[in-house]
């Protein structure tokens, strides 16, 4: 059991949710980075590092902005672990990298998984690796000791999604709406509905993410997930150079 799935375990004998926090590595430099890390563990469980990438499909503008810029600071996967490393010295908050599966399938998928293991990173999210086609990932993943974490889509269907989420070793990324991702005021008239099909069928932690933004949307959710993912709304504090830790403050008073 690794450090991810320790604190989801942990979490949920605590009946507390999970929070996850996700920062484009390297956006808007290496050092920002490294001190939102340590800034956020105080208030979240999670990180989510996110590789940047030139085509980032499930993205909205707002991560896609954030990708770009540091693909113009010369971030790649290497650079990506060294932050891991780095971090690693000072803090054991778990880490999960979000990335496409075409720089990692350069990098060398064994290579990867290795020098990821290495650095210290806890989970991986591969956003295009279709269910069908995830098996050498889980595989190696396994091996590394790496949690492997599935997203599940409202257009999934929950016959579909129960299959996905078989492949989970972490927790379950459920996508709050239909679409790319960025802050949205009002989610899928969909997700409880599907939240609560998905729940009665797996014991896999169900994370929420994509769109949320506000008190409001885990004051609704939170008695049908195990917790929330925030990427967007973080992405635009930090570009907008506002206190991403006032933020998780005010966005968490409802749990």
């Amino acid at each position: 059991m690794n450090n991810l799935q320790k604190t989801l375990l942990k979490l949920k004998k605590e009946k507390r949710k999970a929070i996850s926090v996700f920062l484009t590595a390297g956006y808007p430099n290496i050092k920002t980075t490294e001190k939102l890390i340590l800034q956020i563990e105080k208030y979240a469980n999670i990180i989510e590092l996110g590789i940047p990438f030139s085509d980032p499909i499930a993205d909205g503008p707002t991560i896609q902005y954030s990708s770009q810029k540091a693909l113009e600071n010369k971030i790649n996967l290497e650079k990506c672990l060294s932050i891991v490393k780095n971090i690693r010295r000072k803090t054991s908050i778990p880490i999960v990298l979000m990335g496409y599966f075409n720089p990692v399938f350069n990098y060398d998928l064994k290579k990867f998984f290795y020098a990821s293991m290495k650095a210290g990173v806890d989970g991986i999210i591969i956003p295009d690796i279709p269910y069908e086609e995830s098996l050498q990932i889980t595989k190696l993943a396994k091996k590394y000791n790496i949690a492997f974490i599935p997203i599940v889509a409202l257009t999934s269907g929950i016959n579909r999604a129960v299959k996905i989420s078989k492949t989970s070793t972490g927790f379950i990324y459920v996508t709050a709406i239909t679409g790319i991702t960025g802050a949205r005021s009002e989610l899928s008239e969909e997700l409880i509905p599907f939240l609560k099909l998905l729940k009665n069928k797996t014991n896999k932690p169900l994370l929420v993410g994509f769109g949320i933004s506000k008190p409001e949307h885990l004051k609704e959710l939170k008695n049908y997930c195990d917790g929330f993912i925030i990427g967007s709304a973080i992405i635009n504090k930090i570009k907008n150079k506002e206190s991403v830790t006032n933020f998780l403050k005010y966005l968490t008073k409802t749990l």
